[in-house]
């Protein structure tokens, strides 16, 4: 199946959005939906498989028959797997920006900001675990482009952490430490997360870890030199 994963229908060959593979596994044919809806229901049963799968086993049939389409109307939506993969990629990226820029920005004392920006991203990351676990658990970094896109994703995580960071230090000092309180938060994410049957309290990671990185951040001097 893997092997077949990435060809595209026959040319001129259209399919009903109604239309469901012929397997029992295939999910219950519903109502006709708006392109958008339905291709918010294609990344999910792509995300799903990916994580599950991995990229190179991933085949764009299972794809289709998780989310109870045939593989033609998947390709209407998307020209290949590794379209899918990227689209998705980005869109997951906006999701986790979007939650912690949202918590960062809103009322409150600077540490108050820092615990809210923790706890937003565990919370992400326990209440939607296949999200996570897909941007930084099987994304395939050892591709250039899926590694771009992870990079700049976090990247921008580090630049909305580094607006939290107030010490007597220059930017690229500022950003230099973001950096390592966005990587400390994504090995703690997947350590936690890495047994699906695990029970997670983000609340209580997101405490642990906004107390060592405020307590740390208090600590650090100005400008360093090596002299």
């Amino acid at each position: 199946m893997a092997g077949n994963a990435e060809n595209r229908p026959p040319p001129g060959s259209r399919i009903s959005e109604t239309a469901v593979t012929a397997t029992s596994d295939a999910r219950p044919r519903g109502a006709r939906l708006p392109r958008q809806a339905r291709r918010r229901q294609l990344l999910g049963a792509a995300q799903e498989v990916f994580v599950s799968q991995g990229y190179h086993a991933a085949a764009m049939d299972e794809i289709a028959e998780r989310a109870g389409i045939s593989k033609p109307v998947l390709y209407q939506h998307f020209p290949s797997k590794r379209a899918l993969y990227v689209e998705l990629l980005e869109e997951t990226g906006r999701q986790l920006l979007s939650t912690l820029a949202e918590a960062t920005g809103q009322a409150g004392t600077l540490r108050e900001r820092v615990e809210l920006g923790f706890r937003a991203y565990f919370r992400y990351a326990v209440g939607d675990r296949t999200g996570f676990m897909f941007l930084l658990g099987t994304s395939l970094r050892s591709d250039p482009e899926f590694a771009r896109i992870v990079e700049e994703i976090l990247d921008a995580a580090a630049e909305t952490i580094a607006t939290l960071i107030e010490i007597p230090a220059g930017e690229e000092h500022r950003q230099m430490l973001a950096n390592a309180i966005v990587g400390m938060a994504e090995s703690v994410g997947l350590k936690a997360l890495r047994d699906p049957d695990a029970v997670v309290d983000g609340d209580l990671l997101a405490g642990w870890i906004s107390e060592l990185a405020w307590f740390g951040l208090r600590g650090v001097r100005g400008e360093m030199t090596l002299d």
